[in-house]
C-alpha cells in the first residue's frame, strides 16, 4: 500500500501565497506521474497541475502563470507553489500519485486532502 500525506494548506488573503507539500510512503518501487487536484464546494474535483517523473508539467488554464508544480523523486514528494491566490482557488486540494510496483503493476493513490481558503 501507499500513503500520501499532504501539508501546507490554510487561510490566506487574496494575492497571498501558499505552498502545498505531499510525500508518498509505503511499498514503492517507482512513483510515476504526480499531481494536485482540487474540489470546491458543490463542484467536481478538477486537475490543478500534474508532473511526470521526468519533470514535464501540465496546468489548468485557471492557474497558469500563478502556480508551479515540482517534485523530488528521491523523496517521492510533490509540491505546489501557489502565488497570487484568488477566492476562486478555495477548495480542498488532493495529492495524487501513480505507483508502479516491482511487477510493473500500476495504481493511483490519493491523499486525504488539505483545505485552502482564500479570503477576499
Amino acid at each position: 500500500q501507499v500513503q500520501l500525506v499532504e501539508s501546507g494548506g490554510g487561510l490566506v488573503q487574496t494575492g497571498g501565497s501558499l505552498r502545498l507539500n505531499c510525500a508518498a510512503s509505503g511499498t514503492i518501487f517507482r512513483i510515476n506521474a504526480m499531481g494536485w487536484y482540487r474540489q470546491a464546494p458543490g463542484k467536481q474535483r478538477e486537475l490543478v497541475a500534474a508532473i511526470t517523473r521526468g519533470g514535464s508539467t501540465n496546468y489548468a488554464d485557471s492557474v497558469k502563470g500563478r502556480f508551479t508544480i515540482s517534485r523530488d523523486n528521491a523523496k517521492n514528494a510533490v509540491y505546489l507553489q501557489m502565488n497570487s491566490l484568488k477566492p476562486e482557488d478555495t477548495g480542498v486540494y488532493y495529492c495524487n500519485a501513480e505507483r508502479e510496483n516491482i511487477a510493473g503493476v500500476r495504481g493511483r493513490y490519493w491523499g486525504q486532502g488539505t483545505q485552502v481558503t482564500v479570503s477576499s
